[in-house]
């Protein structure tokens, strides 16, 4: 199981990188190079393939949710 959480996190810090590259592009690049556009992109490219990849892993049983209960 440990695979999988360091799995998710590589991910997570691949869309945190690409959403800090956008804000740098944003501001220092020239209007109209597109570079903060196909930052944007990959970003939420990343973010969707791991939303459905935790679904599909919480289908198949790979990944078992713990059940945290909210309110009493």
């Amino acid at each position: 199981m440990a695979w999988q959480k360091i799995f998710i996190a590589a991910v997570f810090v691949a869309i945190v990188f690409n959403l800090g590259a956008a804000l740098y592009y944003m501001y220092f690049d020239p209007p109209g190079s597109g570079r903060m556009a196909r930052a944007l992109t990959w970003r939420i490219g990343l973010s969707v393939g791991l939303i459905a990849l935790v679904i599909v892993g919480i289908f198949t049983g790979l990944i078992q949710p713990h059940g945290i209960r909210v309110g009493s």
